[in-house]
């Protein structure tokens, strides 16, 4: 915990673990679903579409790299400096072990869901972008000697 914030009781730092990821399995969600409307609004060329998609997904997209970066002060504080979630969780008594292990698990799943969305859709956009280039500005090779 840096020494600008206070000091937690192991009690409020789990609290504050467990609130993080479920927060971040409900905002992965929705990042999933505004992800896969922003592919659907790339393939029918909705340039307002996109901004506004780009707009709501910016603050949920921070709020979740806040709490990543709280969640690895938290769990090194708690652990060392090698500490890591999969660690944390394994030290937990049940029913929390069992409860943040899904809840964590989830939202692994949703995570890599959501990374293979912004691949699909970064390489659609790219190719529009190219296909729109070569409109605009024709082949490289258009004039070269054959």
């Amino acid at each position: 915990m840096s020494a600008n914030q206070p000091r937690l009781t192991r009690q409020q730092a789990n609290l504050l673990l467990a609130d993080g990821v479920q927060a971040d399995v409900r905002d992965s969600a929705e990042v999933l679903a505004l992800l896969e409307r922003q592919f659907d609004a790339a393939l029918r060329h909705r340039s307002s579409e996109l901004t506004g998609l780009a707009e709501r997904l910016t603050p949920l997209l921070d709020a979740m790299e806040a709490r990543r970066q709280q969640r690895v002060s938290l769990v090194r504080a708690l652990l060392g400096e090698r500490g890591t979630m999969d660690d944390y969780i394994a030290g937990l008594a049940e029913p929390a072990r069992g409860a943040l292990a899904a809840a964590w698990s989830d939202l692994e799943s949703t995570v890599q869901a959501c990374k293979a969305a912004t691949t699909r859709n970064g390489s659609l956009l790219a190719e529009q972008y190219t296909v729109m280039q070569r409109v605009l500005h024709g082949e490289d090779d258009t004039y070269a000697p054959r």
